[in-house]
């Protein structure tokens, strides 16, 4: 049984199974959903917890085993925590995985509480996980997109008994939020609390929240926002330049090396040619992108910039990747910047205005 993490709390108010996996690479996320099942268990009668992280492919799964089979000598109910960081259990763990799964069917003593990374499709799809998921409940967490950050944003405050204020200023507060907390889910979370602790409600009338102005979000929420220079893909292809300079300054004060975001552009770039290079052969694009490999939102959004972007234009961009391609390797090229970060700056923005040029 799959479940989103907003259907949990309606799911454990009605009961607890007896197995339940969370995957995913969002911390937050992650840790909030856990801690909604353990408080649930311990509600419950669960007040002894196990804890076991497998550690490598040699692993020793016998006491997980003996765990999650039997009733604790200690305690009415236990919970079994079954940590697996890398999400490769190996052949034996997975084996093992399977029996635990097993004897969690009609076992109302013990709850396995399995917690594993994002996993991909392959994984997901294999044996030890289907059991998993065919005995119990699954949890995916993944990141909160940027474009639905600002709500989420927006419903962590309410939930608190603050909100913006309505119309355009309370829009422009969650969008000037959102990009000073981007990439950073658990340091939002934190900036979000401090605002309860700055502002909070008074009390009073039951439902009724407090109003934060632009100037009192501006004044307190930190920048600790957090790129991924794949992310930048997105916003280029987006057309959203102001986020992909943003972006772009945000990585370079990381200290991201300039080779690598110079491929995520340029693969893009070449990506595009590919596509652009096979419709003119007569491929369909649904076609060209499968065999370019362009899935997910990456083919949304080359499927909306493609039909009309010139095959002129992507070759003056490919000139443009091969000059960046030597300056951040040290060379010079004529009316160019000698730094690699200017450079980069130029080439996400002719790309990204190319992009933006086929926006509706």
């Amino acid at each position: 049984m799959q479940l989103a993490p907003a259907q949990l709390k309606a799911h454990l108010d009605k009961g607890l199974r007896s197995l339940y996996t969370v995957h995913g690479d969002e911390p937050l996320l992650q840790q909030e959903a856990l801690d909604a099942i353990r408080q649930s268990a311990r509600s419950r009668g669960f007040t002894e917890r196990n804890v076991f992280a497998v550690a490598g492919a040699h692993f020793d799964w016998s006491a997980v085993l003996a765990a999650g089979g039997s009733l604790s000598l200690f305690a009415e109910r236990q919970i079994v925590e079954i940590r697996v960081p890398s999400g490769k259990p190996g052949k034996d763990g997975g084996a093992a995985i399977q029996q635990l799964a097993e004897s969690a069917r009609g076992n109302d003593d013990t709850l396995l509480l399995f917690v594993l990374p994002r996993l991909d499709k392959a994984t997901r799809t294999g044996g030890w996980f289907g059991a998993l998921e065919g005995a119990g409940v699954t949890l995916q967490v993944d990141p909160v997109d940027r474009a639905a950050l600002p709500a989420w944003i927006a419903q962590r405050l309410a939930a608190q008994g603050q909100r913006v204020r309505s119309g355009e200023e309370g829009q422009t507060t969650l969008r000037f939020f959102a990009d000073r907390v981007e990439g950073n889910l658990l340091a939002a979370h934190q900036e979000i609390q401090k605002l309860a602790l700055l502002h909070p409600p008074t009390g009073g009338e039951a439902g009724a929240s407090v109003e934060l102005s632009f100037e009192q979000v501006e004044s307190a929420v930190l920048n600790v926002a957090r790129y991924d220079v794949f992310k930048l893909s997105e916003a280029v292809l987006s057309g959203q330049l102001a986020r992909v300079q943003r972006m772009l300054d945000g990585l370079q004060a990381e200290g991201q090396a300039e080779v690598l975001v110079h491929y995520a552009l340029s693969e893009d770039i070449r990506a595009l040619k590919r596509v652009k290079d096979a419709m003119a052969a007569g491929r369909p694009l649904p076609m060209a992108l499968r065999e370019q490999r362009v899935w997910g939102p990456r083919e949304r959004l080359f499927e909306r910039v493609l039909p009309k972007l010139s095959a002129a234009a992507l070759d003056e961009l490919l000139r443009d990747a091969h000059k960046v391609d030597g300056i951040v390797k040290g060379l010079k090229q004529p009316d160019w910047p000698a730094s690699g970060w200017q450079s980069l700056h130029r080439l996400a923005t002719r790309l990204c205005q190319a992009c933006m040029a086929q926006r509706r």
